[in-house]
């Protein structure tokens, strides 16, 4: 579990934050803030390890902050202006998100940090799948693959590369897929959330390939994508 903190004077900003971290089960929400200095005994008496945090608000600029923090947690700088971007580099932010931020943006953002937060995590969380198809054993790249398709008896993985086949069935498939990268979309349908170009009405659409929604994962699937 990733323990977060976020800081900005704006409430509706604030709730786009608490809304995308609801929405991954690997961070958990320690407070709220919209004045930078009503969080310090929070950061000064509970472990934080990511920090959402604004930089241009009224009392105290989030730069000037989290240089004044003696033990800073990691930070990804939420904001409304991109000059800043430079700034929040030299003091080696995670990322630096623009708002309005939409899910799979912060979604990368996060991903970030927990990659720096868990380093050793690619053993029990490998960037790839190792799949058999026909004869062979096949290795995967998990950021390569596009949707996955449920066929009569087979899977068809489709990745930027090539298309695979195999026997697993598509919810054993699902099982070895992080969750908050991929999404069941329809009964015979997997898709990769950060590879969706756009969605109109029951349908996603990836590259020039037309994906349909199924009725009973509409709900699920909008909540993931909606900012």
């Amino acid at each position: 579990m990733i323990r977060c903190l976020a800081i900005d004077d704006e409430f509706l900003a604030l709730e786009v934050i608490e809304n995308y971290v609801g929405r991954l089960p690997f961070l958990v929400l320690a407070g709220t803030f919209t004045n930078p200095l009503e969080a310090l005994p929070l950061l000064a008496d509970e472990p934080v390890d990511l920090l959402f945090l604004d930089i241009e608000m009224p009392d105290i600029g989030g730069l000037t902050f989290l240089r004044a923090l003696k033990k800073a947690p990691l930070v990804i700088f939420t904001t409304a202006y991109s000059q800043f971007a430079p700034e929040g580099f030299e003091v080696d932010a995670v990322d630096y998100l623009i708002k309005p931020i939409p899910f799979d943006r912060f979604l990368k953002g996060v991903q970030k940090a927990q990659q720096r937060l868990q380093p050793s995590a690619t053993t029990s969380q490998p960037d790839h799948l190792f799949i058999k198809s026909d004869y062979k054993t096949l290795r995967v790249a998990l950021n390569e693959i596009l949707y996955i398709e449920g066929m009569k008896d087979y899977v068809c993985i489709h990745t930027t590369g090539q298309s695979i086949n195999t026997l697993l069935s598509i919810t054993g498939l699902l099982e070895k897929l992080p969750a908050a990268t991929f999404i069941r979309v329809h009964r015979s349908f997997v898709i990769a959330l950060d590879k969706i170009d756009s969605i109109e009405r029951n349908t996603i659409l990836i590259g020039e390939t037309k994906i349909p929604i199924g009725d009973q994962y509409r709900d699920e699937l909008m909540k993931r994508v909606s900012p």
